[in-house]
Parts: structure tokens; C-alpha cells; sequence
């Protein structure tokens, strides 16, 4: 009868702290934590009563009881590191969300925004992970044998640590690298790399492998030691935009301030140049020809291979319809 007592007791108060937190929160929501505290109390409201309707239940009970009363307190403890548990992992879901909330819309766009998603992500995945190892830990503590079997093995730590060291350094070796890779500021959520001679965008990082979509939709997996033991292109590790360029050969009797109106003509009515800049050069002669390249800046990786793709088909084409005799040729076709 008193145990039914407590229950309801505390069945009670998890409804009464439920609604009063719901009022509160209202009342907050006028001021400037609003986007704090309503999908705080929305995720862990749940979580919440079930730590205080069991918390209140286990310290009700007197310690010295006896028979079958003991192992129902014991399981009672045990379900209650289990929903505190359960409670810290939700806060710190929450804590993720808003964070991501609070960050700039245009992602792509903003270094703070990448660099921030790919920092907060693996944190709270690390943490989740050490909750649920502290969690297991203090549930395996609470048997009085395994305490004595934990005490027995602090004699040979060194022992086990070793080969424990030995059997995991690879996982261990990746989530050392993923928090890394994370906090070096080298590589964000969003980038374009060129990685393996492929290039793509980065469209995850986790603790032990980046994700990465390349530009045939494919999925690139990569441990994340990769990225911290060889070398790889970023593109937009300082700002999304990138500058693309094609390389086309022509003659040398290829009058350049022509070529550089027409290209002047193709970039500026082009829709995916970013209105920033764009320049044609000679970077190269041979005996047949010379190599004029062509650079022209674009929002993103995806918008600057498009639009050198639109470039070289436009100046192909104005070589073939209206100069012709500027695509390069042998000296033997020359006219004396």
C-alpha cells in the first residue's frame, strides 16, 4: 500500500513539474531563450518524469530491505541510471539541433556554418558514446561481483590495457582522427575536395570515416586517418567559391584581344558566373600552337564545372563558325 502510495506520489509530481515547466516556459518564450528552452522541455519531458517518478520510487524505499524487496530496489536503481541515461542523451540531441538552428541558412556559403556543423556533430557522438559507457559501467557496478572482478583486474591493467590497445588501435586511430580532422579546421561539412583523383563534395564527417558524394552521385567512404596521414585538395576551405578554368589550344596567329571579347561576351551572359571575376591568359607555346586558359569564378564547385563546360563548348564553338583558321594546325599546312 505505501509503495502504490509513493508511485501515485510521484506520478503526480511528474505531472505537476510537467505543467508548471510548460507554463514557465511560455512565459519565457517572450524573451530571448525561447529557442532554447520550448524544444528543451518538448525532448525531454518524457526522460524527465521517468527520472523522477523511478528516483523518487528508489529513495523511498529503505536501503536494509530484505528477500525480494532488495532485488526489486536494486532493479529500480537499475532502470534509474538507465532513463537518467536516456535523459543526458536527449539534452545533448537538443543541445545539436539548436545548435544547427541558430547557424546560417545558406551553408554552403558561410565557413563559420561549415565549420561549426562538421565540429558539433561528432562532439555529441562522442558524448552520447562516454554517457552510454559511464551508464554501463555504473550498472555493471551496482553487482557486487563484478566490483570484486573490477578490483582484481586493476592488478594487471597494464596487461590489459595493452592488449586491449593492441586488438582496437585501428577504431581507436580513426576516432582520434575524426576529432581531429573536426577541430584542425582542414575539412568542413560541405567542401569540395578532390580525394583519389575524384572530386566531390563532403557530405559527412563522422568519428572513424568523411563521407563523401561524388559529382556522378556516387558515395566515397574514407577512413579518417586519410585525412590526417596524406594530402587532398579543399576547394573552399576558406570560402565556397571557386574559380574554374578550361585550357583550349589555338594558333599562333590567334589575335588574343579578340578571343578575350568573346569570352568577356560567354561569362558575362552566363548565369552561373558569380559577377566576380574572370581572366583569359596564355600560360603556354609550343611549335604548333599556343595554350590559352581561361579562369572564371562561380558560387560553388558544382557551378564553376558547369560553367567551364559551357565555356569551352562556347569558345569551340566561336572558333569553328568564325575563325577557323585560328584552331591550331601542322606548319606544313601553311600557304607560302
Amino acid at each position: 500500500m505505501r509503495t502504490a502510495l509513493i508511485v501515485l506520489a510521484a506520478l503526480a509530481a511528474a505531472v505537476v513539474v510537467d505543467l508548471v515547466s510548460g507554463v514557465l516556459v511560455r512565459w519565457a518564450a517572450r524573451g530571448r531563450y525561447c529557442w532554447l528552452l520550448e524544444p528543451l522541455r518538448l525532448a525531454c519531458r518524457r526522460p524527465a518524469a521517468a527520472v523522477l517518478l523511478v528516483g523518487a520510487v528508489y529513495y523511498t524505499l529503505p536501503p536494509d530491505l530484505a528477500g525480494w524487496q532488495r532485488y526489486l530496489r536494486h532493479a529500480i536503481l537499475l532502470v534509474l541510471i538507465a532513463v537518467g541515461a536516456w535523459l543526458v542523451v536527449r539534452i545533448l540531441q537538443v543541445a545539436e539541433t539548436v545548435a544547427f538552428s541558430r547557424l546560417p541558412n545558406d551553408v554552403t556559403r558561410s565557413r563559420r556554418a561549415r565549420r561549426a556543423r562538421t565540429q558539433i556533430r561528432p562532439v555529441r557522438r562522442l558524448t552520447v558514446a562516454v554517457v552510454m559507457l559511464l551508464a554501463v559501467g555504473l550498472i555493471l557496478m551496482t553487482f557486487r561481483p563484478v566490483r570484486l572482478f573490477g578490483v582484481s583486474i586493476l592488478t594487471s591493467a597494464g596487461v590489459v590495457g595493452a592488449l586491449i590497445g593492441l586488438s582496437a588501435r585501428t577504431a581507436l586511430a580513426n576516432a582520434f582522427a575524426g576529432i581531429q580532422v573536426a577541430f584542425a579546421d582542414g575539412l568542413h561539412v560541405d567542401d569540395v575536395v578532390v580525394v583519389e583523383g575524384e572530386w566531390g563534395r563532403v557530405e559527412e564527417v563522422k568519428l572513424t570515416n568523411v563521407v563523401i558524394r561524388l559529382w556522378d552521385e556516387r558515395i566515397l567512404i574514407l577512413p579518417t586517418t586519410y585525412f590526417t596521414e596524406r594530402p587532398f585538395q579543399n576547394w573552399t576551405r576558406n570560402e565556397s567559391r571557386v574559380i574554374g578554368k578550361i585550357q583550349i589550344h589555338v594558333d599562333h596567329t590567334a589575335e588574343l584581344d579578340d578571343l578575350r571579347r568573346e569570352v568577356r561576351r560567354l561569362v558575362e551572359s552566363a548565369p552561373l558566373w558569380d559577377r566576380s571575376q574572370w581572366v583569359l591568359q596564355m600560360v603556354d607555346a609550343t611549335a604548333q600552337a599556343v595554350v590559352i586558359q581561361v579562369q572564371a569564378s562561380a558560387a560553388d564547385g558544382a557551378s564553376a564545372w558547369d560553367l567551364s563546360c559551357d565555356l569551352r563548348e562556347g569558345l569551340i564553338r566561336y572558333l569553328r563558325d568564325q575563325h577557323p583558321q585560328w584552331l591550331p594546325r601542322g606548319r606544313n599546312q601553311y600557304q607560302p
